[in-house]
């Protein structure tokens, strides 16, 4: 789900790790917004705060929006360069650095989030931003941009696309071609809404807690991800 890379990658690796992924966004995008009504997924919405904000010369409330989109560049940048510099030594765990330091922030708001909630959302919403730009990022370089996670914009822009030409291709190859990108797009948005629905539901019982929630899915997608690739060099090293 993880390891595989380029060429390598399958259909299979592409939903694991959409619906895994998709899932942790969807539900940090409604935590954040239940908690500090803000956006935590994307920067869309923010970058047109921020030019608002500064037009009407409001300029420390448009340098907070600034801050928003900062933040998730800087997830991005990081997660990128972490990718790039374990590159250089070990091709098989370039994705655990990234992974641990999303797990890492994303336990970190769900431990101390409900005391920073009215005195700094500031700080929360520019942390969650940071570690879906992480997300993101990570999953963009990983699946050769065929998977991105963290905003639904360009998906249902995709799908609607894929879902006119069905009327119009015509040959075998490029069906099964297209039905498979469908199939990846309706699973990364299936899962984001389902993210979204099971963190409304526990936000509304432990807040921030939450978060605990998507911490637990991440870690058992590391297991899951280590314990085959384990299993598979077993059955090879004794020819099973």
């Amino acid at each position: 789900m993880f390891r595989h890379q380029g060429k390598a990658r399958t259909l299979g690796h592409n939903l694991q790790i959409a619906s895994l992924l998709s899932f942790v966004a969807g539900l940090v995008n409604v935590a954040g917004f239940l908690a500090v009504a803000r956006l935590t997924t994307n920067v869309t919405g923010h970058f047109a705060f921020f030019a608002d904000e500064v037009f009407q010369l409001h300029f420390w409330s448009g340098f907070i929006y600034f801050l928003y989109i900062f933040f998730f560049l800087i997830g991005a940048f990081l997660s990128s360069f972490l990718v790039e510099l374990v590159l250089t030594k070990n091709e098989r765990n370039i994705y655990i650095i990234p992974l641990t330091t999303e797990i890492t922030v994303l336990l970190s708001v769900a431990i101390f989030g409900n005391d920073l909630m009215n005195e700094n959302p500031d700080l929360i919403a520019c942390t969650l931003l940071f570690a879906m730009g992480l997300q993101n990022s990570l999953v963009t370089k990983i699946s050769n941009a065929t998977v991105r996670t963290t905003h639904l914009t360009g998906l249902f822009t995709d799908l609607g696309i894929e879902l006119s030409q069905l009327f119009f291709y015509e040959q075998p190859v490029l069906k099964e071609k297209l039905y498979a990108s469908i199939k990846l797009r309706s699973t990364i948005i299936g899962f984001f809404f389902i993210g979204g629905i099971i963190g409304a539901l526990f936000y509304a019982k432990i807040k921030l807690g939450v978060l605990f929630i998507a911490v637990a899915v991440l870690i058992s997608g590391v297991i899951y991800d280590k314990a085959k690739i384990t299993i598979i060099s077993l059955k090879r090293k004794h020819h099973i």
